[in-house]
């Protein structure tokens, strides 16, 4: 529960941003082609890919707490690039550097979860781990776009980030104990799914073998990035999009609250549901439900509409989310598990960068609606695939 509430933390100091950054393109550096806007994400997205693949490899060698701490003490200058940057050459920079704080925190608290847990509970594992994040990104989503309201867009929005990652960083010092011994532990009792799982793999061998070669393994990494490419979409154009219709910033602060919200307290159920129905049918299913609120808030206009849209994504996320990281678990032997879970997450949120791009280069030639349709048909292409080629599982540590 101590990694829980880390986490929330984790999910906060990103959520200082989701609500005001694209607000602050527009309105202070006037930046009015979407994809010169979205170089934020881009730089985001990039650096916590990178990073993810790196704090698998550095937690194996040299266990997990370092890399958590050190994560924190990267996050320090975020707060100040935000608030005192006078060009947008800041702002990129700063999310250069959360990325990479990103990647080394919440990579690392996962891996902490899964060494703890055992496999039939993995499920419920991940689902704790991911709705305390989520819900911290909501909460602070919601409560910037407040402050935003009442103070102006800077610095109060990310004050509270910085109050975030003072509290994080001394929790994390001062209460968190180190995991990496549960995992050698599960290691010497481990059941390898097939041949080409067992221990003694290199880096190469697990990067193929959770990319390309695996694939269960791989079916989820795809998925994962797509989820995020649309994730990445929701947090660039869409309060662009609600703020060009005529909404307050505190309708667009509840909707880009609404979504995450559903999707971090839905995680409270999905997670433990994988653990008892298998982790396809939820995969599958929530990418569907993902394809469809997109569709949705495309054809949309008014704030009721777009609520409606924002829960069914949050909900269709939610399905999703914890149960890919449990299916890696699933498969990964505890040996090189903490490199697989990096691999699959570079892949994932390789999706931020690749939908900041494809986002902004479609709404900039074809506006935001044709954009977010794009991305939809291709969430329901990705659950196809899934469900196509990914092998059933259910909450035992073989597939």
């Amino acid at each position: 529960m101590l990694l829980v509430a880390v986490n929330a933390l984790v999910g906060g100091t990103l959520g200082q941003e989701r609500t005001v950054l694209p607000l602050l393109a527009d309105q202070v550096f006037h930046l009015n082609l979407y994809t010169s806007a979205l170089t934020y994400i881009l730089a985001f997205g990039l650096a916590k890919a990178g990073t993810n693949y790196f704090a698998g490899t550095l937690s194996d060698r040299y266990s997990r707490k370092p890399v958590l701490v050190a994560g924190w003490l990267i996050a320090i200058p975020v707060p100040l690039l935000l608030i005192l940057g006078p060009s947008w050459g800041w702002i990129v920079a700063a999310n250069v550097i959360l990325g990479i704080s990103q990647g080394l925190t919440w990579s690392t608290t996962v891996m902490m979860k899964m060494d703890l847990a055992g496999p039939a509970r993995r499920g419920l594992a991940m689902g704790l781990n991911e709705a305390a994040g989520y819900l911290g990104v909501a909460a602070t989503a919601l409560a910037t776009g407040y402050i935003a309201a009442n103070y102006g867009l800077r610095p109060g929005p990310f004050l509270l980030g910085a109050a975030y990652i003072a509290l994080g960083l001394g929790l994390s010092v001062l209460s968190v104990k180190e995991t990496h011994h549960h995992a050698k532990l599960e290691a010497a009792n481990h059941t390898t799914a097939h041949a080409g799982a067992h221990a003694d793999l290199s880096n190469r061998q697990v990067f193929t073998l959770t990319s390309f070669r695996d694939k269960s393994l791989s079916s989820v990494s795809q998925a994962g990035m797509v989820n995020n490419l649309n994730d990445g979409l929701a947090w660039g154009l869409f309060p662009v999009m609600f703020a060009a219709a005529g909404l307050t910033i505190e309708k667009i602060g509840i909707l880009a609250a609404v979504y995450p919200a559903v999707w971090g307290a839905g995680q409270l159920a999905t997670g433990a549901l994988s653990d008892k129905y298998g982790r396809k049918p939820l995969i599958v299913g929530g990418m569907v439900v993902q394809a469809v609120a997109l569709g949705m808030v495309a054809v949309g206009s008014n704030f009721g509409f777009w609520l409606a849209a924002a829960v069914l994504l949050g909900a269709g996320t939610a399905m999703v989310y914890p149960t890919l990281l449990a299916a890696i678990g699933d498969v990964a032997h505890p040996a090189w598990r903490a490199r697989s879970v990096g691999i699959y997450r570079l892949w994932r949120d390789g999706g931020f960068a690749v939908g900041a791009l494809l986002a902004g280069i479609l709404a900039d030639a074809y506006g935001i609606p044709a954009a977010v349709t794009v991305v939809g048909a291709l969430t329901a292409v990705s659950g196809i695939l899934v469900a196509v080629r990914m092998r059933g599982t259910d909450h035992k540590p073989a597939i």
